[in-house]
This record gives C-alpha cells, sequence and structure tokens, in this order.
C-alpha cells in the first residue's frame, strides 16, 4: 500500500545527492539522500549499493513467495531456527516482543499457512537500509517502502522531514501531515483488501480503515500498526505506554483518534 507520501516543504535546501527506486519485496522501495554540496557521490552510490544489498538480502530471506527461502523451509519444518540465516532468530525474537507489546493483536505464529513475519519484516528492511546510508557530509536520508517510511537527519537547515497519510476513503487527499522524526507505518485494507488477520480467529478482519504509527524502529512500528489496524481504536490502549511510540487511528465513518503525543504537523479534519 502506498498511504504515506512525501511532503516536500524544505526539500531542496540542502543537495539533493541522490534519488534510487528499487523493485523488491514485492513492492517499491525509494531511497533518498541529503547532504552538502561537496559529498564524494561515488561513496554515496557504494552507500546505496549496499542499502539495496540489505533489501535483497531481507527478500531472500523471509519471503514466502519463494519456494526455497529460508523461511519457507522453516514454514515446513525442513531447518530450525538455529541452521536459518542469523538473522531469522532476531527477527522472530523481536516479532515475539511486537506479539506482547501488542496484547496478541500481532502474531506472526497465527497466520494461516503458518509462521509470517511480513508484517514486521518490511519495516524492518528499510530500517537496516536507512543505517547503511548513513557517511560523512550526508545530512538527511529517507528510505519509503510502500509507505512505511523512516528517516534519520533533515532535508534542509531546520527543516524536519515531513510526510502525510493518505485519506483512505478518497486516496487524492491528505488526513493529515506528520513531523517524522524516526518511522511511521500505516496499515489498512483499502489499497491492497482484505490481507490483515485477527490472531485469535484466523480471519480476515481490520476494525479501522487505517492506522499508522510512529516511532523510533520501523519494524516494530510497522508490526503495531498491523496490530492496531486490526484491533481497532481499542488498541490506541497498548500503544499509548510503549515509550516513543504514538498511534492514530482513521475509523470507516471518517472519525479519528490518536495517542495522546501523535506529532501532527497538520491536523485531521474533524470527524464526523
Amino acid at each position: 500500500m502506498t498511504p504515506v507520501q512525501h511532503a516536500a516543504s524544505g526539500a531542496m535546501e540542502r543537495t539533493w545527492l541522490s534519488h534510487h527506486r528499487e523493485r523488491v519485496m514485492g513492492t517499491v522501495v525509494t531511497l533518498d539522500v541529503f547532504g552538502e554540496p561537496d559529498v564524494a557521490r561515488k561513496e554515496v552510490y557504494l552507500r546505496i549499493a549496499r542499502a539495496r544489498a540489505l533489501l535483497h538480502r531481507a527478500d531472500a530471506v523471509f519471503s514466502t513467495w519463494k519456494e526455497h527461502s529460508p523461511i519457507n523451509q522453516l514454514r515446513r519444518g525442513e531447518i530450525t531456527v538455529a541452521e536459518a540465516p542469523r538473522e531469522v532468530a532476531t527477527v522472530l525474537e523481536a516479532c515475539a516482543m511486537a506479539r506482547s507489546l501488542s496484547d496478541g493483536w500481532f502474531d506472526p505464529w497465527a497466520m494461516p499457512g503458518g509462521l509470517d513475519p511480513s508484517g514486521f519484516v518490511k519495516g524492518w528492511a528499510a530500517q537496516h537500509a536507512l543505517g547503511a546510508l548513513s557517511m560523512p557530509g550526508v545530512t538527511g536520508g529517507i528510505v519509503n517502502a510502500a509507505g512505511d517510511v523512516v528517516a534519520s537527519g533533515s532535508p534542509g537547515p531546520c527543516r524536519p522531514f515531513r510526510v502525510a497519510i493518505l485519506d483512505p476513503s478518497d486516496r487524492r487527499r491528505f488526513a493529515c501531515v506528520v513531523e517524522l522524526d524516526g518511522g511511521i507505518a500505516t496499515s489498512g485494507t483499502y489499497e491492497r483488501g482484505e490481507h490483515l488477520i485477527d490472531p485469535p480467529t484466523g480471519q480476515p478482519v481490520a476494525r479501522a480503515a487505517s492506522a499508522s504509527v510512529t516511532g523510533p524502529d520501523l519494524g516494530l512500528a510497522d508490526a503495531l500498526a498491523t496490530a492496531l489496524a486490526v484491533a481497532g481504536p481499542a488498541g490506541l490502549a497498548f500503544i499509548e505506554p510503549i515509550e516513543g511510540y504514538e498511534g492514530y487511528v482513521i475509523g470507516y465513518d471518517g472519525s479519528w483518534q490518536s495517542t495522546a503525543n501523535f506529532p501532527f504537523d497538520t491536523r485531521p479534519r474533524p470527524g464526523p
């Protein structure tokens, strides 16, 4: 889905060093790098190449669409976690933490067909790709994995990155604009249909038209946004106590609710 778009304000006050689009993990990922004009472009290119390699590695290891991926081998019982690539254990430990923090509303072990950590992996991979872009002279970077966005630094002096959350009832409009410091993930059914699973029943369920979570780690924000979309507005209760993370929910009737400190730059219009 593409529920979050870049807001352009202030984006050209520093040199836009690179923009790259990569088709990976079944979607399009964009990487943008900002920095000082004298940064060595060859080194920026190498950093982009490293970020691309990390994204493709995540796809190769965790894709449930690739028959021989390690995650599918694990699902079929052909290998153990100890025999899988080392990042499998890391991701599954993080998924277990996300399951606990979300009171079980995010549960990769409750998916039809078996273990499926996809709701965590896209954000996790984007977070690692962003880390690969860091180098002297680079003052800002942003990775957008089909609407799950993570940024560091800024696009211009005293200007934060801003992203817009789309209105699920009319994707030509923005529901609001968010000042981004870290990551934001948005989940819902208006782009991909009924793909969100209710862990207790194993059935497709979404109790919110759109659910967004911000926080310092995009992998965890991705998992929590999935949980919040399934749980609906009641899920804000498990987001609120998690330090550094905030949630925002849009109902099917256009109404909205958020945690106390959700980082609105432009607030949503009043609901019905």
